[in-house]
Order: C-alpha cells, then sequence, then structure tokens
C-alpha cells in the first residue's frame, strides 16, 4: 500500500510505472525507457512537484496559500506569480461559464459534503442553509493582482476544480526537460502525453464506466491517445443519494445546487489538461444540453449518461 509520501516503481514489459498517491487521487507516471536512473529521476521530480501544488494550493492544509486567503478576514494577501496566474484563469473560466464556475464557491462545502464512498446522505442542506452562503458566493467581489488578492470576509476559494489538472501539465514541462521518452502522466484520471509511444503507436487510456453498477454495462471504454491531454469529469465516485434521486458533486455556482440532468460523465481532448478539464466540467454545468454545448465548441467528446 502506498503512504501518504511514497513512490513505487515498477517495471512492466516495455514500461516503467511510477506510482503514488495525491490530491486524493491514485497518481501514475508511465515511461517508455530502459534507463533505470532517468525513471529514478522522473519520480522524483514528478511526484514532489504534484506534492508542492497539492500542499499550496490546498484548501485542508492550514500552512496553504489557500487557507491564509480563506482566513485573511478581508485583509491583503501576498501571493506570488503562480498563484496570479490560476486565479487569472479562475476569471476567464467565470466569464466562459457566465458565473456558473466560481472559485468562491468553495464555502458551499459548509453544506454539501460528498465523502461518502456509497453515496449515502448523512446531511442533506435545505434550501436557507444554502442560501445563507449563496450571499457569499461572488467571484466578482475579489480584488487581486500581481501581488495581492483581498477576499472579503466569510468567502473562501477551492482552487479543487482547476489544481489537478493544472499539475498535470506542470508534470509533463518538467518531465520534458529530463527526457525525450514517451511518458504519460496521470493524475487519478486527468492525463496527458508528451506524445505518441515507441514506433508511433498511441497509448491506450481507460475511462471507468460511471454506469457501471448496471447490469451489462460494467465495461470502461477506451480512448487512443497520440498527443495532447484528456480529462473525464462526473458523479462517478463523488455523490450524494437522497430520497432515490441522485445529487452529483458539480455544483451551479448562482443556485448553489448539484446540477441535474447532465451526464454522468464526460470527457474530453485538448492540447493541455488544464483545457480539457475546464471544458469538461463546463460542460456538465449546462446540464441537459452538455454535449450541444461541446459540439457547439467543436471540441472532441464523449459522454455517458
Amino acid at each position: 500500500m502506498l503512504t501518504k509520501r511514497s513512490v513505487k516503481v515498477s517495471q512492466a514489459q516495455d514500461n516503467y510505472r511510477i506510482s503514488f498517491n495525491a490530491m486524493a487521487s491514485p497518481c501514475e507516471v508511465l515511461i517508455q525507457t530502459q534507463d533505470k536512473h532517468v525513471v529514478e529521476q522522473l519520480a522524483q521530480c514528478v511526484s514532489d512537484e504534484v506534492w508542492r501544488i497539492e500542499q499550496k494550493y490546498s484548501r485542508y492544509d492550514s500552512a496553504s496559500i489557500c487557507s491564509k486567503i480563506n482566513t485573511s478576514n478581508g485583509h491583503d494577501i501576498a501571493i506570488d506569480q503562480e498563484t496570479y496566474l490560476l486565479l487569472n484563469f479562475a476569471e476567464q473560466c467565470y466569464q466562459l461559464s457566465d458565473g456558473l464556475f466560481d472559485i468562491s464557491s468553495g464555502v458551499l462545502r459548509k453544506v454539501w459534503r460528498f465523502d461518502s464512498v456509497s453515496g449515502e446522505c448523512q446531511h442533506f442542506p435545505n434550501a436557507a442553509d444554502i442560501n445563507k452562503l449563496l450571499d457569499f458566493v461572488d467571484w466578482p467581489s475579489v480584488i487581486y493582482d500581481q501581488h495581492s488578492i483581498t477576499l472579503p470576509q466569510h468567502m473562501e476559494l477551492d482552487f479543487g476544480g482547476i489544481g489537478k489538472e493544472y499539475a498535470v501539465d506542470r508534470c509533463l514541462l518538467l518531465a520534458k526537460k529530463l527526457t525525450d521518452a514517451p511518458i504519460l502522466v496521470n493524475l487519478g484520471g486527468d492525463l496527458a502525453v508528451t506524445g505518441a509511444r515507441l514506433n508511433n503507436q498511441a497509448w491506450q487510456v481507460a475511462i471507468e464506466n460511471p454506469n457501471r453498477e448496471v447490469p451489462g454495462q460494467s465495461q470502461d471504454m477506451i480512448i487512443a491517445l497520440s498527443q495532447g491531454a484528456l480529462a473525464t469529469s462526473g458523479d462517478a465516485r463523488r455523490y450524494l443519494i437522497k430520497n432515490g434521486v441522485r445529487y452529483g458533486h458539480v455544483i451551479n455556482a448562482k443556485t448553489g445546487w448539484p446540477i441535474v440532468n447532465a451526464p454522468r460523465s464526460i470527457t474530453t481532448v485538448a492540447p493541455q489538461c488544464i483545457q480539457a478539464g475546464i471544458l469538461a466540467t463546463l460542460a456538465l454545468l449546462q446540464g441537459e444540453h452538455a454535449e450541444q454545448f461541446l459540439t457547439e465548441q467543436n471540441i472532441t467528446f464523449w459522454a455517458r449518461r
């Protein structure tokens, strides 16, 4: 079993596999090389980078910049260039989604908890609880520049919607500096490749079927990926069931309630993982119009209902 800060390296056929845990997900790196020294360098480099990003932007780590912002009580907090660029990306996502995607919606975690493995509902919020918190979901009231950010009192930011995909892209950049060998970086199903495998073969990527509990629908989907990135968003792992109704973890920042009538999962491809991830999430936020949204954007995607 992998502990929080352990890294395992194994060899299978023509691949080395690096595995570790981070961001509440199993993570792996596949590399086609026979150079064990390069593999060991890559294992250290990638795992350190993922853990660095997790520690820096986790809302659960009291020492993170995210926590410092969330507990600032309306005071200015100094930020670096990396954080500034992530905030800029969050601003773009807010504008593109017409406010449906809002990283200040993190405050809603006080009433919505999707941490049950079975989806069993331990606590289900009422409309009054949600409406009280909606007063503190307001990205336009967040003031920031290249040097600092001011978050109004009682508001909270959550980088969870972009952090893992950002980490994939960062790891791929670092990996390319170490070696020209074909590499796949996979952080909990959000992944990217440096290019095709040896002999110009595509990587074979399995996408979990969200309806695996339904008889006759347990088969995963296999996607061939030779370049770019792939990300999946859906409710296969994080959801609640209340009175027979399934509520996924993707929440409409305007209403405070989970999206309804959306596909169970959406997988998209894009040049970078952070792009693929936000496209999948923005599509889910369209509910029943998810597929139409992606078709209009001319995006390659797979949706399962």
